[in-house]
């Protein structure tokens, strides 16, 4: 860059590209790091941890990186206390400050609701200035600008981590008290709409998952709770292995060199791959053995996913070691995805019940299900497919509104690129 560019860039108003109609003539706003407007400090830890945990009524809230949900604006509670004699080993928090990670997910803020000592891997600002107000702070540091300083600054060649230093050095601009409040104002009703959002889609997943339990006989009965009108004189189900409706196509492993990032044919190596649309896929390759076509169901076999499901509905996908296609060849293919979807926790314990963890081509294909006339699986399938759409739908909406927010974020705070050195 030329001198003459960075004079002009200097000179650069610090102002944000978006602004609310009465603070447009209110002048620029105000530069400090975030060290000069508040305290910052490392939690602490009490080693070994295990002497100093309690269940005690004078136990004090003990907060682990764990414990929060990565969602959530909040921190309103604890898994687990810690004696009193931790707290000279330990940091102590208040309602209204504000923590972060700094390691691993670094850089996510959090609001804490309790008082509450905090583990090493916590950074906490305290005592803010009278200059910035703990929401407006809490915004601007969740903001891409601010994430994007973090994810630059970080240190560590494997497992990038911030600290206290990195981030006194957040540089923080701020408006008036009023046009912060403002700012923070419209972010918090975007958050209130998105929690709001996510628990109806909560409710439609808690919706779908009691039908399921109702729709699919328990175990050791051979019919539903649930029967719709037109099957309930339509007798027992009958006890079948998987392996007389299904097929079980193993994935085959490709070396690095036989896939990229362009390619003929998709290539799914574990669940994190998992989607329908093209333009999600990662991975492609030119070959096409052990592919998993339209209608089969992507089972995972290995790994932390052990029975995560794709319906696939993309023709031909190659797939690794770590997933298996169940192709149906008597039963209805979503009857099977949906019973499959019912056997998740046995699933679960039959890989990690194996000599080297993960399932067995004789797991899937010898689990035993009740199975009903076509007619009733297609019936009971398309109900259940019915709500997957609606769920689907709900989480687009949500991803929708989490999009407008972050493009808000953008504008709503001057980048770093926009203020001036």
């Amino acid at each position: 860059m030329t001198e003459k560019r960075k004079n002009k860039q200097a000179k650069r108003p610090l102002v944000p590209r978006l602004r609310f109609p009465e603070f447009r003539g209110a002048g620029e706003w105000e530069e400090k790091t975030l060290g000069a407007l508040s305290t910052v400090v490392r939690g602490g830890s009490p080693r070994p941890i295990d002497g100093y945990l309690t269940k005690a009524a004078d136990g004090l809230n003990w907060l682990k990186i764990g414990d929060v949900d990565k969602e959530a604006k909040y921190v309103a509670k604890t898994e687990e206390k810690v004696r009193p004699e931790a707290l000279n080993k330990t940091r102590v928090v208040s309602p209204g400050d504000l923590i972060l990670s700094n390691s691993m997910s670094f850089g996510r803020p959090y609001l804490m609701k309790i008082k509450s000592c905090i583990h090493d891997g916590w950074i906490a600002i305290t005592k803010p200035s009278e200059l910035v107000s703990r929401e407006y702070l809490y915004y601007l540091i969740f903001s891409p600008t601010s994430q994007s300083y973090f994810l630059n600054n970080a240190a560590g060649s494997g497992v990038l981590n911030l600290n206290a230093e990195i981030i006194r050095a957040l540089p923080v601009a701020f408006p008036s008290s009023l046009e912060q409040q403002k700012i923070a104002d419209c972010l918090s009703c975007l958050d209130d709409l998105i929690a709001a959002e996510t628990q109806k889609l909560d409710t439609l997943k808690a919706h779908q998952k009691g039908l399921m339990q109702q729709l699919f006989p328990r175990e050791e009965e051979a019919v539903p709770r649930l029967r719709f009108p037109e099957f309930l004189d339509a007798g027992e189900w009958e006890r079948l292995s998987l392996s007389t409706q299904v097929n079980l196509i193993s994935g085959l492993h490709l070396a690095p060199d036989e896939y990229a990032d362009t390619g003929e044919v998709p290539y799914f190596t574990g669940p994190s791959d998992f989607s329908n649309e093209l333009t999600s896929v990662k991975k492609w390759t030119i070959r096409s053995e052990n592919s998993g076509r339209t209608g089969d169901i992507l089972i995972t076999v290995k790994g932390n996913g052990v029975g995560e499901l794709l319906y696939l509905i993309l023709d031909g996908v190659a797939i690794g070691r770590q997933l298996m296609a169940v192709r149906p060849s008597k039963a209805y293919g979503k009857f099977v995805f949906h019973f499959l979807a019912t056997q998740r926790k046995l699933l679960i314990a039959l890989a990690s019940g194996n000599l080297i963890p993960g399932l067995s081509r004789g797991d899937i294909l010898g689990l035993k299900a009740f199975i009903p006339k076509y007619d009733e699986q297609q019936k009971i399938a398309d109900c259940l497919s019915s709500i997957d759409d609606l769920i689907t739908a709900q989480c687009q909406k949500i991803d929708i509104l989490k999009i407008h927010k972050k493009g808000l974020m953008q504008q709503l705070f001057p980048a770093l690129d926009e203020v001036p050195a």
